[in-house]
């Protein structure tokens, strides 16, 4: 029992859990209390909630009603606590496959990847929808081989385009930074090296942009903010960039983000809203929003996000692209701002596994598929993406034979608090001595409500919710014994509007955010590895995504799934509002 008679619940034994289809565990749907706020009410909630009385107030009230303290706060569970989400560093058992040397530098690697792609023949992306198709990283690279395009050409009409979509007109938004002269400087050593005939790898002279969450010299990395370059300075690529530009990679520039990477929407007060390219009146999605954005319209075959909170996942999801978040582990953290990730995860304890990668000769080359359903998780969201997502499970049974089966996963609501009381309270301790010397005044208001929100966690609902992760664990792996990955749609609702008094202050919208971070939650909190599929649209015409979740370290097995997947649905893909094809632009 908690101060003000809060009550918290008694969670049973985890090992009594039951995982079935008939488990008596009740679904509880997110029920947010929290009015939408932007403009003048926003600045005026930011002022109760930093006025001690009143916000310790507020704060209580509003933990309250969102059910932190009766699901998480004043919970009792015998579990013992997690802190990282690290998994056992065991190679798994998957189909078709190839185990690559980890020895092998970067280029190496990228040519035995580029071996396990199909034939031309093959491959789902040539001619099934003659009307519009996106250019990947392997058409890149042939245009270069066979002097259609150079690395130059290339890079010219990338900033051409970057300069129309950041006109008044567009407004969209996609980069933070982006510095001219150096991607044309890249692009000439690129070009000399495809002339020689001595490209470095498959990605050399291919645009990639970097969420403004990595270093990339020789951009500063702002985090979304006016003023974390300046406590912070970049003075080397992130270990996962540092890679790319070895195998040649054309760094096009530091992408929009939500500030500090504390928000779902992408709207960011000091660098614009980076708009949705399919229809520029609505939300991209965040917190990597930029990097969609510039998939989805066409700048880039790929770009780098975050993903600690289905940051990757989400906007990939409503700007129609794949979002693939790997095992917690997988990729080094070094050269990350670490404002809004694990602190204590910073340095993995455990070496990761040998790295397979999926020999995507043919569509078919994977069968026996287990699917887990949640059904009343799956069915909480937008009435067109429960049908949307139902169609394409249904389109993998008849095509390819894979079976769906239903599953309870309990006490989802309570693992999305719980990581909610972890990464905030992460981002507070890893913000602490930052805010101490900063006037709060260059924060935008979204923001300083988030870390009011954040620094009210006490070290008892931290401990409280790292034991929900360790439960969480547990189940999930009970889940994973009767199937292969888990089904989800991608998100609650499709991307919406973007409102004229958010564009100042942010905007407040958590019933929207809840919405939209439903599903996103094991992928972080757990340290799972995850894809989004675009296989849809809307009755706006906005995209749908579906998601996996898979066992840990089984990235093969989700790209295998996304890639059968997405060969049923591509011809269905429609061309965005905002597209620039940079191999016919003049």
């Amino acid at each position: 029992m908690g101060f003000f008679g809060s009550e918290g619940v008694i969670y049973k034994p985890v090992d009594e859990v039951d995982v079935g289809p008939n488990s008596d565990e009740v679904y509880i749907s997110p029920n947010v209390k929290a009015p939408r706020m932007a403009g003048f009410l926003v600045k005026l909630f930011v002022w109760i909630l930093e006025s001690r009385i009143f916000g310790m107030i507020f704060l209580y009230v509003l933990k309250k009603d969102n059910l932190i303290h009766k699901l998480v706060s004043y919970a009792e569970l015998e579990d013992s606590p997690v802190y990282v989400p690290l998994h056992p560093s065991e190679d798994p058992l998957e189909q078709e496959v190839r185990c690559i040397n980890s020895k092998r530098n970067p280029c190496e690697r990228a040519q035995e990847a580029l071996e396990c792609l199909p034939s031309s023949s093959e491959s789902i992306s040539s001619e099934t929808n003659p009307w519009f198709r996106r250019w990947t990283i392997l058409d890149y690279s042939k245009a270069y081989r066979s002097r259609v395009l150079t690395p130059s050409m290339v890079a010219e009409r990338f900033i051409r385009a970057v300069e129309q979509s950041s006109s008044a007109k567009c407004n969209m938004s996609f980069f933070i930074s982006c510095d001219a002269k150096n991607i044309l400087e890249q692009a000439a050593e690129s070009t000399l090296r495809h002339e020689r005939g001595e490209p470095l790898s498959v990605l050399d002279g291919v645009p990639i942009a970097i969420k403004d969450e990595m270093d990339c010299i020789p951009y500063p990395t702002t985090g979304g903010t006016k003023w974390l370059h300046n406590f912070r300075s970049s003075k080397n690529d992130a270990c996962c960039v540092e890679r790319l530009r070895s195998c040649g990679a054309l760094l096009v520039g530091k992408t929009n983000m939500h500030e500090l990477g504390a928000g779902t929407s992408g709207i960011n007060p000091h660098y614009g809203v980076s708009r949705n390219p399919y229809d520029t009146r609505r939300i991209s999605g965040g917190s990597s929003s930029g990097s969609a954005a510039v998939v989805c319209a066409g700048l880039c075959p790929v770009a780098l996000g975050v993903d600690g909170g289905g940051s990757v996942r989400m906007p990939a999801s409503l700007c129609g692209v794949v979002g693939l978040k790997p095992t917690f582990g997988r990729v080094p953290h070094t050269g990350y701002s670490a404002i809004s990730g694990q602190l204590l995860s910073d340095q993995p304890t455990v070496l990761t596994p040998n790295v397979n990668l999926p020999l995507l000769r043919s569509q078919t080359s994977v069968g026996d598929i287990k699917i887990a359903k949640y059904g009343k998780w799956f069915d909480d969201c937008q009435a067109d993406i429960k049908l949307c997502c139902s169609h394409a499970l249904d389109k993998l049974r008849k095509c390819y034979g894979w079976e769906t089966i239903e599953v309870t996963i309990p006490e989802i609501e309570t693992m999305r608090l719980a990581h909610y009381i972890t990464i905030g309270s992460e981002c507070t301790a890893a913000l602490d001595n930052l805010r101490q010397k900063l006037n709060s005044a260059v924060l935008g208001w979204d923001a300083r409500v988030g870390l009011s929100v954040y620094g009210s966690f006490s070290g008892m609902e931290y401990i409280k919710a790292q034991k929900i992760r360790g439960r969480q664990m547990y189940i999930h792996n009970k889940v994973f014994s009767q199937a292969n990955v888990i089904v989800t749609p991608t998100t609650g609702v499709t991307a919406y509007m973007i409102k004229d008094d958010a564009s100042k202050t942010g905007e407040l919208d958590y019933i929207n955010g809840a919405a939209l971070v439903r599903y996103q939650i094991a992928g972080n909190f757990l340290g799972l590895p995850a894809v989004t599929v675009p296989i849809g649209y809307d009755e706006a015409g906005l995209p749908i995504g579906l998601q996996f979740i898979g066992r840990p370290w089984t990235e093969a097995t989700l790209m295998h799934i996304a890639f059968a997947v997405q060969a049923l649905c591509i011809s269905d893909c429609r061309k965005p509002a905002v597209f620039y094809d940079l191999f016919n632009s003049t």
